[in-house]
């Protein structure tokens, strides 16, 4: 009896170890820990130096392009009304041009009074020449105005800069000034932006190849009452990480009505892991049972 127990001890603990070597020869699957993140991060500074004369407010939803602060800009204004009235100016063209045509239309008559030799081919020249004078003085004073245009768009350009505006769609989660305080190089405000959310989960380098672009994941947010939703893979990072064995997959999350705040822990569970999470089925190899010992025939 003691023989059999003993055998029962063995075949139980070769079957646990054929049984769980299924188990522990697969990484972790499923529920891989990950975070809920923006899409974007923005600390949104400006070009120039200046005091802020108005400024949005922490919380505001802004649209790419939209004002977020604009600095005092008197002097930059008046600068371009100066150098559009400059550029605009046509008063010194329009005698430039009726001062050629007039020389050209001399031109044609001294060379019509020459062929009739009314007039001496010295006074042909002088009319030569003070047709290409007022030719070349047209095109001074054409020149001149395109580059006052030139700065009139320079003038109008240091304008625009002191209106700073939004890079991103997204909501104003941090400002760091206000208004009447001095600009230099810290940022303005922080736009961060939600819709999508981005996705980073750290999985083991044994299922690197698994998960491919396009592959989606269940993700729980470790929020109370929170749903699960769905997100898809948008990055599978080309390098491992040979010190802790592992490599990053980036997903994204759509949140077009904002009710996933950035920033939560989540849990995910890819589907393309599905497989990998059941154990394989193996067949246990049969033991057969020591031959009993006979007991000792008594004499």
């Amino acid at each position: 009896m003691k023989v059999k127990g003993s055998w029962t001890v063995a075949a139980a603990t070769l079957l646990f170890y054929s049984a769980g070597s299924a188990y522990s020869a697969q990484p972790a699957m499923q529920n891989i820990g990950c975070i809920i993140e923006p899409d974007e991060v923005v600390d949104v500074g400006s070009p120039v130096v200046g005091v802020i004369r108005s400024i949005v407010k922490r919380g505001d939803n802004v649209r790419k392009g939209a004002v977020l602060a604009v600095l005092q800009n008197d002097i930059d204004r008046a600068a371009l009304t100066v150098a559009q009235s400059r550029a605009s100016a046509d008063a010194e063209e329009r005698a430039a041009v009726a001062n050629y045509d007039f020389s050209r239309q001399r031109r044609v008559r001294a060379e019509e009074l020459l062929r009739k030799e009314f007039i001496s081919k010295q006074a042909l020249d002088q009319a030569i020449a003070e047709d290409e004078i007022a030719k070349e003085k047209l095109s001074q004073v054409r020149e001149q105005r395109r580059v006052l245009q030139r700065e009139a768009a320079l003038a109008r350009q240091r304008l625009a800069e002191r209106t700073i505006r939004s890079p991103i769609d997204g909501i104003v989660v941090e400002r760091y000034l206000t208004t009447g305080e001095r600009v230099e190089e810290k940022p303005i405000v922080r736009v961060v932006k939600i819709d999508p959310l981005r996705i980073e989960a750290i999985l083991p380098s044994a299922l690197y190849g698994n998960i491919t672009v396009g592959s989606t994941a269940r993700i729980q947010p470790e929020a109370l009452n929170a749903a699960a939703v769905t997100a898809s893979v948008t990055l599978v990072d080309k390098v491992l990480d040979a010190a802790s064995g592992t490599f990053r997959v980036r997903l994204q999350l759509p949140n077009p009505d904002g009710a996933i705040p950035a920033g939560l822990r989540c849990k995910a569970e890819f589907a393309a892991l599905a497989h990998l999470a059941k154990p394989k089925a193996t067949a246990a190899t049969p033991v057969k049972p020591p031959t009993p010992i006979p007991p000792p025939r008594s004499k």
